[in-house]
């Protein structure tokens, strides 16, 4: 394993970030792409952009709601925004966000890293019943060793009380490889003292120069190749 051994002989637990990482996040919408309508792609980015925003927002003004329940919002938001999309798509997008789509090498990838003896698991803002809901329904529940929640301190990443959680489940800080597709909650992890990688599927330009990625993924397969 090239990639975790230039990373350094002590990591043990490969932690994973959940929505964009593991989870295709438009997969909710891109399944329904012929309801919502020829802005589909728009109205799922908003979606997204304002699920985030909620988490930051609350977690900076020292309030709390669960991730289920700021999706739904978000999901509200969007559609007062984009008035053409029908509002009674509403419980099947919530629903298929249940049941999100993993990217093709996820479950190849997490076999790979447990046959090598490396523990893996889930640090994720997502909102406990919603993460096993989607684990299940992905079929990868038997490829972690945990799925963690923020619903534990009830406050989001980038928060370092979140990234604690994996430090308490599994360990030190420096024995944790901590993976996802975000930049903000790479910046986060590498601040909390992970070693941070950014899966960058979209080809985004790099920032927070002063914490920095250990490496940057094109997708996940190269961690467990």
């Amino acid at each position: 394993m090239p990639l975790l051994d230039d990373l350094g002989a002590g990591i043990g637990t490969v932690v994973f970030d959940a929505y964009g990482t593991l989870f295709d996040v438009h997969a909710a919408v891109m399944r329904h792409a012929a309801e919502v309508g020829p802005e589909a792609q728009r109205f799922s980015d908003l979606w997204r952009a304002k699920q985030l925003e909620y988490t930051w927002v609350l977690t900076l003004a020292g309030q709390w709601e669960n991730f289920r329940a700021l999706t739904a919002q978000a999901l509200d938001f969007a559609f007062a925004r984009f008035p053409g999309v029908d509002p009674r798509l509403r419980p099947e997008l919530l629903d298929a966000y249940r049941r999100l789509d993993v990217y093709p090498e996820v479950p190849v990838m997490l076999a790979r890293l447990r046959g090598r003896g490396l523990r893996t698991a889930i640090l994720s803002n997502g909102e406990a019943t919603m993460l096993a809901e989607a684990v299940t329904s992905a079929g990868i529940a038997d490829r972690l060793d945990a799925v963690l929640s923020a619903d534990a301190v009830q406050v989001f990443k980038p928060d370092y009380r979140v990234y604690r959680l994996a430090v308490d489940a599994f360990g030190p800080a420096d024995t944790i490889a901590f993976v996802s597709s975000n930049r903000w909650d790479v910046a986060g992890a590498a601040a909390f003292g992970f070693a941070a990688l950014w899966v960058n599927r979209a080809g985004a330009p790099e920032e927070y120069p002063g914490l920095a990625p250990r490496a940057v993924l094109r997708d996940l397969a190269a961690l467990g190749a």
